[in-house]
């Protein structure tokens, strides 16, 4: 049964300096400003529009989205009207609210991650930085940032050096060890992690014989990833003592909850928001009442809480 006890809750968390009222915020791809008419912007920890680019690009191929047994599939290929437009038009609009904006960053190189995060850092509306070290790095093997650790402590390095806003590196999934990413990062200067992008996945049409997207492969998101992100956010917990932001499933308050004792200060929503387009307003109320029902009164003591009970390996 849950509780009517109406203490008041402590439901501020702090993303590597920058302090949160809540831990719920939209996850990058998955927000635009015409949710303003059903989602009070102010009530959400942080607003995190899509990432951008230095220069407009039009995106992948259509088909981009294809829905999967318990998830969906995106490839949109970070379409964006480049870092002028978002300067001029999306930086003053979400300037107007009352809570952080998170600018996230996709580049080509190093050096264009630098040059876009000093010139963003430099306006005052944007609080911190998510750089998606998901995306390929065109200068060096195709390969994403995010997947070498040498490249994404050089980029933090690198970025670190222009900048004394928050730095939040989005991790991807797609590695054999996150927890060697996430070191990295950590040494690098980045001041959050972001646990983690969307997994390379694939689905096709037994009718035609055709991939359902039309890049071919594409990023999986919801609820058949989250017991995925939740064993890396308790992974990179054990290695790097840096606020984790859980990203990936997040359909409920229990979800966030789940990712919050496995060591998350935050969590990001995306493919929820999809299906329901409160839905982060919707678990941010679930947070609460799970709060109520265990007389928890600040989320800050449930952060990495989950009970492992550490059990010698027998000999084979």
């Amino acid at each position: 049964m849950i509780s009517t006890n109406k203490t008041e809750l402590d439901l501020t968390v702090s993303i590597g300096g920058l302090t949160l009222q809540n831990p719920i915020m939209p996850a990058s791809g998955a927000f635009g400003e015409d949710m303003e008419k059903v989602v009070d912007f102010n009530r959400l920890g942080a607003v995190v529009p899509k990432s951008i680019t230095k220069e407009p690009r039009k995106g992948n191929a259509t088909p981009r989205v294809c829905e999967t047994v318990g998830g969906m599939i995106n490839s949109i290929g970070i379409q964006s009207k480049g870092i002028a437009y978002y300067l001029e038009n999306i930086v003053p609009y979400y300037g107007r609210y009352d809570i952080p904006l998170i600018s996230s960053i996709s580049a080509d190189s190093v050096e264009e991650f630098a040059e876009m995060s000093e010139i963003l850092a430099s306006r005052v509306e944007v609080s911190a930085l998510e750089l998606n070290i998901s995306c390929p790095n065109l200068k060096g093997n195709g390969l994403a940032f995010g997947m070498d650790p040498e490249i994404t402590y050089r980029l933090l390095q690198t970025v670190r050096q222009v900048t004394d806003k928050p730095l939040i590196a989005k991790l991807s999934p797609n590695v054999t060890s996150i927890q060697e990413i996430a070191r990295a990062a950590d040494e690098g200067g980045a001041d959050s992690l972001n646990v983690a992008n969307t997994i390379l996945a694939m689905s096709i049409d037994v009718h035609t014989r055709k991939p359902k997207i039309g890049n071919v492969m594409g990023g999986l998101s919801g609820p058949a990833v989250k017991p995925i992100i939740v064993r890396m956010i308790y992974q990179v917990r054990q290695v790097s003592a840096l606020p984790i932001i859980g990203c990936g499933g997040v359909m409920n308050g229990e979800d966030a909850i789940e990712m919050i004792l496995a060591g998350a200060s935050a969590v990001q929503v995306g493919t929820a928001s999809f299906i329901q387009p409160t839905a982060m307003l919707d678990i941010l109320e679930e947070i609460k009442q799970y709060m109520r029902q265990y007389q928890i009164t600040d989320i800050k003591s449930l952060v990495g809480q989950v009970y492992v009970q550490k059990q010698k390996m027998e000999e084979c």
